[in-house]
């Protein structure tokens, strides 16, 4: 799989580059897994001041990004990766999105694409950013940040871990929370008692086959008391949940290789719109160097 390109436009790059270089991120940076390009947009700015803002129409509070920056940040990077032969997909972070979850991480994990998150400030975006420039809207959930930026660290930390080779034991995401529709089962580890409370110990009795269906039982007790809506397909992108946790009522008897398939093996569909094509030769050119306004994260450094 070729490295996957994410794209953060933000007026504040700087909040962004220390996550970049750290842990599990970091070394996939470093190893050439995953580029990660911070671009301020701040630098398309009008005028002397680069201003980027101005008063809403019909009057309020706060303060309104202007169209003609952001148009232009974003049409400049559309073009940069389409004459790579790259698409992109433009995402707009808000709080009126689409909730972003699992299962729109791992389709932008797979897809073969630029990610480029928007990440606003102020009072927010003038509404032709939304109908005209970007392909969707995504929201952490309910609540209101003071910018995109955390939101968009969150969304990089998640497509990131689903890329080949960026996790030291892939079978770690087999049976992870929401990857199979269900909350994952509790884990325990020394010492076997603590404070009066032992392990369980069908966990200690090396039978796989029991070890297997307590776990099985545990993850799907535990949704119905914490997320049952997961069993029923009404939480957002859940679609494909409903069926995985009807599978998962009769745990498998056969041990781990008899295990319902995750959803490493099936890709979830129609989680997003069609990505935007780029223009030009579909052929890849050189890499080249990143542009004024344009920080490239690698490891623990930007340039």
């Amino acid at each position: 799989m070729a490295m996957k390109h994410i794209e953060v436009l933000t007026l504040f790059p700087q909040l962004l580059q220390p996550f970049l270089g750290e842990g599990v991120l970091g070394r996939a940076l470093r190893k050439g897994l995953l580029e990660v390009s911070l671009v301020n947009f701040r630098d398309q700015g009008l005028g002397r001041h680069r201003v980027v803002d101005d008063v809403p129409y019909g009057g309020g509070a706060g303060m309104v990004l202007r169209p003609e920056p952001i148009f232009a940040a974003v049409r400049e990077r559309i073009a940069r990766h389409g004459d790579q032969g790259r698409r992109t997909r433009t995402v707009l972070l808000t709080p009126q999105g689409r909730p972003f979850d699992q299962g729109t991480a791992r389709a932008w994990a797979e897809a073969d694409e630029a990610l480029l998150l928007l990440s606003g400030r102020y009072e927010g975006f003038d509404e032709r950013i939304r109908t005209a420039l970007v392909d969707e809207e995504r929201s952490l959930g309910d609540f209101v940040l003071l910018g995109g930026e955390v939101a968009a660290m969150a969304i990089i930390e998640a497509v990131a871990r689903l890329l080949p080779g960026v996790l030291g034991n892939p079978d770690s995401m087999a049976e992870e929370s929401f990857a199979l529709g269900l909350l994952e089962y509790p884990h325990y580890t020394r010492p076997a008692e603590f404070e009066g409370m032992r392990v369980p110990e069908v966990l200690v009795s090396g039978h796989h086959a029991e070890i297997r269906r307590w776990r099985d039982a545990q993850a799907l007790e535990r949704t119905r008391a914490r997320r049952p809506e997961l069993l029923h397909g009404d939480a957002p992108g859940t679609g494909e949940n409903q069926s995985r946790a009807g599978r998962r009522e009769t745990p498998s008897r056969a041990g781990p290789a008899g295990a319902p398939r995750t959803a490493a093996t099936r890709r979830k569909p129609g989680t997003a719109p069609a990505a935007r094509k780029p223009a030009g030769s579909p052929g890849r050119k050189a890499k080249q160097a990143p542009r004024a306004g344009e920080q490239r994260a690698i490891g623990s450094k930007t340039r």
